[in-house]
């Protein structure tokens, strides 16, 4: 596992940077449809995880990884963690070959935005009704990011004891979105109501696998969130640096500079996390892959702090409306939140080590 960055890396970082510097600054997920969305598929990373038999990149998670970190840092509103991460690795696991190569290759020519239900893997809330050779999904979706923009929609829904997973059609009869208005309001989720809406199954999905996906769902928010954090941290530092107070910088001030020190610290910790995880995601077995996944989760509530801290650090300003570092903290602490809370996941990582720790003792004590 190599926690460094390569060359190639680093120019693939460089180029989403220089473009995301130079964009006009997206405000909501309709931008999708935009030119923004335009330059972000002229970047060649829409298809960046799709084989190369679909027209895609054949990258890995790191690479994805490192594309999200900088969407993170300019707390993009667009689907792409949706449409270009999270669909294709969960058709890349469920293995559906040629019912799914369509999608995948409309998606790694920018022509098709497509979002899945990820909290349907845990536990299905649509049920799929099969009438002669159609079928209809019946249910209703609490909050699904980037569904907006898009023009299909993955749903795992009940399928007679299984569960599968099917394709809607965004703009088909029976489907009815209605958006949320959450902490954070850079990423627009929406509650979907299925009343009879045709969808075409595209196979059955095992809870191991699920499972697999909800961990590449984790890895891939996580370096999301980091990038997120980063960018918050370079802001909160620059302003210590520049902002006087008493004849001298704030930064000078212990605590101040204690302050930074601490997000500074929460961030690498939390950056080298990720790292692994994404490296896990490619190349670890299951334990490991849900270990690094589940510690990430569980590491996201002190991540939120970055965003706590550098509302102290900027004073007043920072609790203003105009000020970024307030949607920063919404970022983090949506991120936080996502998926259950990080206690939940502390819970999980704690059993796992007493366990650990229990059969370490059996083996080296007898």
């Amino acid at each position: 596992m190599n926690l460094e960055l390569t060359l190639e890396h680093l120019a693939l970082r460089d180029s989403v940077r220089g473009y995301l510097e130079s964009a006009p600054a997206p405000t909501g997920s309709s931008t999708a449809t935009t030119a923004y969305w335009r330059g972000i598929t002229g970047l060649g990373v829409t298809g960046l995880l799709i084989p190369e038999s679909s027209g895609g990149g054949g990258a890995t998670m790191t690479e994805a990884g490192i594309v999200l970190a900088e969407l993170g840092r300019v707390l993009d509103p667009g689907p792409w963690m949706s449409t270009s991460v999270v669909v294709p690795r969960a058709l890349a696991r469920l293995e559906f070959g040629d019912r799914a190569a369509g999608l995948l290759g409309e998606i790694a020519a920018g022509t098709t935005i497509a979002a899945l239900d990820v909290c349907g893997l845990r536990a299905p809330a649509a049920e799929a009704v099969r009438r002669g050779g159609e079928v209809v999904l019946n249910g209703t979706l609490a909050a699904v990011p980037d569904v907006s923009a898009a023009q299909v929609l993955l749903v795992p829904a009940r399928d007679h004891g299984a569960v599968a997973l099917f394709a809607v059609e965004s703009a088909s009869a029976g489907a009815d979105f209605a958006v949320i208005t959450g902490v954070d309001r850079s990423r627009e989720r929406c509650r979907v109501t299925l009343r009879d809406a045709p969808a075409r199954c595209l196979g059955q999905v095992g809870a191991d696998t699920a499972g697999a996906i909800v961990d590449d769902v984790l890895i891939a928010a996580a370096a999301d969130a980091v990038g997120a954090a980063g960018a918050l941290l370079d802001l909160t530092v620059e302003y210590a640096k520049t902002r006087t107070q008493f004849g001298r910088p704030i930064g000078a001030f212990q605590a101040v500079a204690h302050l930074c020190v601490d997000m500074y610290e929460t961030v690498e910790l939390a950056r080298g996390g990720v790292l692994r995880g994404l490296w896990a995601a490619d190349s670890a077995d299951d334990r490991e892959r849900h270990s690094a996944a589940v510690e990430l989760k569980a590491f996201s509530g002190r991540l939120a702090t970055v965003g706590e801290i550098a509302v102290q650090v900027f004073g007043g300003i920072g609790f203003t409306w105009e000020h970024p570092a307030h949607r920063y903290f919404e970022r983090l602490l949506s991120w936080s939140a996502y998926l259950g809370s990080p206690e939940r996941y502390l819970r999980e990582v704690g059993a796992r080590f007493a366990r650990d720790h229990a059969t370490a003792s059996r083996v080296t004590y007898g």
